[in-house]
Parts: C-alpha cells; sequence; structure tokens
C-alpha cells in the first residue's frame, strides 16, 4: 500500500497512455479497417472491388471513383449479383465507416473472407485527395 501511496504518479501516467492508446479502437479506427493509400494499392493490385453501402442520394452526391452503391440494408441479397468471386478483396465505404464496418460482418457471413473496411470512410478518402465521383 506505501508503494502505491508514493508511487501514484507512475500509476496515473501508465492509465493515461493506456486510454490514449485505447482512443483509436473506440473511434474505429483501429477496427480493421484499411487507409485510403493501403484500399488504392488492394484496388491496383488484387483488383478490389469497392463497395460504397450508403443510400443512393448519399452515393450521387459523391463517392469513390469506380464504386458500385449497394445500401446497407440490400447488402445480403445483392452482394452476391454484384461481387461473384468471393476470392477478390471488398473494400466497404460509407460516409464515416460506421455503416461499412456493420456491412463488412455481413460481407464476411457470406463468404467473403477478404472484406475490409475503408478507415474513415468517404471522409478520409477526401482528406487524402483522392478522386471522388458525383452521379
Amino acid at each position: 500500500m506505501n508503494f502505491i501511496v508514493e508511487n501514484w504518479y507512475w500509476i496515473v501516467a501508465a492509465l493515461a497512455s493506456g486510454a490514449l492508446l485505447a482512443l483509436p479502437m473506440l473511434k474505429g479506427g483501429g477496427m480493421g479497417g484499411v487507409s485510403a493509400a493501403q484500399a488504392v494499392q488492394l484496388i491496383n493490385r488484387e483488383k478490389a472491388v469497392v463497395i460504397d453501402v450508403c443510400d443512393a442520394a448519399e452515393y450521387a452526391g459523391g463517392h469513390v471513383g469506380g464504386a458500385k452503391n449497394v445500401p446497407l440494408a440490400e447488402l445480403a441479397e445483392r452482394l452476391p449479383q454484384v461481387v461473384k468471386n468471393k476470392a477478390v478483396p471488398v473494400i466497404l465505404v460509407c460516409a464515416r465507416g460506421g455503416r461499412a464496418r456493420r456491412g463488412a460482418d455481413i460481407a464476411r457471413k457470406l463468404g467473403y473472407d477478404k472484406a475490409q473496411v475503408l478507415a474513415g470512410g468517404l471522409a478520409a478518402w477526401r482528406e487524402a485527395s483522392l478522386p471522388v465521383e458525383k452521379s
């Protein structure tokens, strides 16, 4: 007990550093998503398919170049029609990443083992100055 009283500041520092390390996980950045640069590499090297899980209006307002729109509510039934080869990497995108994470779970349950989420969503894609299309 004497040790804790005499070294309380080290304990506080350890807890604070642990909280700072856990913060990206809580915000969604450490949830297995790929960065915009990694997504571009997957698209170029492994012919990854980009699936935008936003609704049609959001998709029309701006989406990753070449992305196919399959709203999250329709993903389970339409993904097998859009991406026939389950061995191809699938990158799921939404505005910030929340819906895409749910979409990745659905895709994995359908057998798309290489389903990934674009970390930070379309906002991160734009921040990386990568092309955005509007329709």
